[in-house]
């Protein structure tokens, strides 16, 4: 059983009170990953998350910091400018830390609690795609564990077909140079005698770093060698992985419907605590592996919901960024003047 309350005296977590960018400078400390969630169980590991002021040096002089993090005890604690970036972007990872129940905040001071009652600030419409997106890659996996041989081909190649296209559409965010349209695929009757349907390629790039080009190629392949592995599968343990996704999946929905239908960030699920432990602990999977037909159509309802809420949402496309500038300024004052 996790001591809650005196989790940060041990001696594990002396780094929170030496290191120089935190100490003073931490506004909030929260329980991240399941025990947030309220999905834990006997195995699940202590996850920390939290959030530095910025050094008055990284301010207006020459120092950057963007975020510490300890392998030791998990822990991840954001610099505040960082964190506003993050939050701006309604980032999961980062945005579930300003909805946690109030026992799973380890510390919270003043402007840390400015953070949570600030959260409207951060929530828009960018919630659909940066949700939706996590998602997506909950999905993906599920349908990368149980694309297995037995499969019909043509399905097994839609699967890899849809995970290759999820790469590729991440490449605009981190390719400078790409630009979208220069690289389409598409699925077509097969060349290969050995299959029915093949994925295809056509590729339009002029004077194109190679490194870049490289790295792209190298992405693009590891998604089609990883479906080589299945079948070489460890069963026990990857169908706790494959629970632990589904369970994710789910709970991204639930969060994303919130924000945008109630314009609130609720990180533990309390209503659905007990669907998403059925789900963690394999209820929902079948002998073979697969899911049942139960747990495919509650993803359905899931999916609809979350279309339906994004097209009705009253959030804003884009953050009101005039007020998050004032109050980014209000706080980052109180380091300049020394008053924290």
């Amino acid at each position: 059983m996790v001591d809650i309350k005196n989790l940060l005296n041990q001696p594990e977590y002396d780094f929170i009170r030496t290191n120089e960018h935190l100490g003073k400078h931490v506004i909030l400390l929260g329980l991240a990953g399941s025990y947030s969630y309220g999905t834990n169980n006997d195995n699940s590991d202590i996850d920390v998350r939290g959030v530095a002021l910025n050094m008055k040096s990284d301010l207006i002089g020459l120092t950057e910091y963007e975020q510490y993090v300890d392998d030791q005890t998990d822990s991840v604690i954001y610099a505040f400018n960082k964190m506003i970036t993050l939050l701006l972007n309604c980032n999961p990872n980062t945005i579930e830390l300003l909805g946690l129940n109030k026992e799973h905040y380890l510390y919270l001071n003043d402007i840390g609690q400015s953070l949570i009652d600030n959260t409207k600030l951060f929530l828009s419409k960018r919630a659909i795609q940066s949700f939706g997106g996590y998602a997506d890659a909950q999905l993906r996996r599920l349908q990368n564990a149980l694309a297995r041989d037995s499969f019909p081909q043509a399905e097994r190649e839609q699967h890899i077909f849809n995970s290759v296209k999820n790469v590729i559409y991440s490449f605009n965010g981190r390719y400078d140079t790409f630009e979208n349209g220069s690289m389409k695929i598409y699925i077509d009757d097969a060349v290969n005698p050995e299959f029915e349907k093949e994925i295809f390629v056509d590729a339009n790039l002029d004077h194109y770093p190679l490194r870049d080009y490289k790295s792209m190629w190298n992405e693009l392949a590891n998604v089609v060698k990883d479906y080589d592995k299945i079948g070489k599968r460890n069963k026990k343990k990857d169908d706790n992985h494959l629970n632990k996704h589904a369970m994710h999946l789910m709970r991204l929905f639930m969060m994303a419907i919130d924000i945008l239908e109630k314009q609130e960030v609720k990180t533990y699920r309390d209503k659905e605590h007990d669907l998403l432990l059925a789900i963690r602990r394999g209820d929902y999977q079948k002998e073979d592996g697969t899911f049942r037909e139960e747990f495919y159509e509650m993803l359905s309802n899931y999916e609809n919901k979350l279309h339906y809420a994004a097209e009705h949402t009253e959030l804003p496309d884009e953050p009101d960024m005039k007020r998050v500038q004032e109050y980014v300024m209000s706080v980052n004052e109180k380091v300049i003047k020394d008053e924290i």
